[in-house]
């Protein structure tokens, strides 16, 4: 680039102008910081033009600042070839092409991801899935997808599903790509995505298993029982029940793995409680919990509070409100996200005029945790 070019560039990027409004609001970096929810240490990147920012940032800084829409403008601004002045890519967006393209031959799967927390274990999945093969690469975008839904980056998540389903599809037969569809429609129900469209994501993995059938496990009959509880369609919820029972003894007697009772117990559990079957769902849900490692620590939050949410509807509401509270004030930040919110979320619809809803109202107000930042509970547009 030639050198007039680049000093255009960073003389219209949002840098300057970011630490010339800050300075003038008598405002330290940290102090900024804590108030737009970045970290300090970005903020100093973008101001010295390391990185270019973004428009939630110029949003968010305009907004504490008084700033009238100036930062947001400025970078609206930003000539389109001021991207190359970044020291080096995104590792995210590098990560998401090369699954995009399908690419790879060869590479390590995580172990025990659910002991890692979100934001801890991102960086780890991308890290691996270069040099992948593709079904290792599916079955990480997969992850990657579920964790940026935790995290509460859900528009970015929603690339990884679409990525991780194309290339799940690009192998052919087998069971990724019922499976991957299957894990976007239960995690799309706490991204409250259309309920129209995630019936269609789980009608599709159950017609895709039925090509090798439970080869992908209960995952799909799980999701679309979930999905049409959720809808109130509850003749066929219940069919969809009894038919994921029934699958459920199929595969433990031909996949008898330790994980396997585990799985099938929450999945039960969680179709029991959508359909109000409050004592039949804690008890398949305190067998899921015996068998949860007590390193799964968000795993047995989100398990915890589905059994709150299952008194609740046993007519245990005081127990199932007091065990959502104990949970969410008792969990550690870093696990903290949006699954977790969503399985509390669900208790506090039902105990909206109870004492202590509150309480719970408030905790839910919590920030999403991630690394370096915190992005609250009311982006989930992003």
């Amino acid at each position: 680039m030639p050198e007039t070019s680049t000093e255009t560039s960073i003389e219209t990027s949002i840098g300057p102008l970011l630490r010339q409004c800050r300075q003038a609001a008598g405002l330290s970096l940290r102090q900024l910081a804590a108030r737009v929810g970045y970290d300090h240490s970005y903020l100093s990147q973008v101001e010295r033009g390391q990185r270019p920012g973004s428009a939630d940032l110029a949003r968010l800084c305009d907004q504490e600042l008084g700033t009238g829409g100036r930062l947001s403008a400025t970078f609206e601004r930003r000539p389109a070839r001021a991207a190359q002045l970044r020291p080096e890519a995104d590792p995210l967006e590098t990560a998401w092409r090369g699954l995009a393209a399908t690419l790879g031959a060869g590479g390590p799967m995580p172990g025990d991801h659910r002991s890692v927390p979100p934001a801890s274990l991102l960086p780890d999945l991308v890290r691996q899935l270069h040099g992948a093969a593709q079904a290792e690469a599916a079955e990480l975008g997969m992850l990657i997808a579920e964790t940026l839904t935790r995290l509460d980056e859900r528009s970015t998540a929603r690339r990884w599903w679409w990525a991780a389903r194309a290339t799940a599809d690009s192998l052919g037969d087998g069971p990724l790509p019922a499976v991957a569809r299957a894990r976007e429609t239960i995690i799309g129900l706490a991204e409250r995505r259309p309920l129209t469209e995630l019936l269609q994501l789980a009608d599709e993995s159950v017609a895709l298993d039925r090509h090798a059938p439970r080869a992908a496990g209960f995952a799909p009959l799980t999701a679309r029982a979930l999905v049409l509880a959720e809808l109130g369609r509850t003749h066929e919820a219940q069919q969809a029940l009894q038919e994921l029972i029934g699958a459920g003894d199929e595969v433990l007697r031909a996949t008898p793995q330790a994980q396997q009772p585990y799985e099938l117990h929450w999945a039960e559990g969680r179709v029991c409680t959508a359909l109000g079957y409050g004592i039949a769902g804690c008890v398949l849900l305190e067998r899921a919990r015996e068998l949860c490692p007590e390193s799964w620590i968000g795993e047995r939050a989100r398990l915890d509070l589905s059994l709150a949410e299952c008194l609740v509807a046993a007519g245990e509401v005081a127990a199932g409100l007091a065990t959502a509270l104990r949970v969410l004030v008792e969990l550690p930040d870093e696990w903290h996200d949006t699954l977790v919110y969503y399985a509390a979320d669900r208790v506090l619809r039902v105990v909206q005029a109870e004492p202590g809803a509150a309480e719970l109202r408030r905790l839910l107000a919590r920030p999403v945790h991630r690394s370096g930042r915190s992005v609250g509970i009311g982006s989930s547009q992003r």
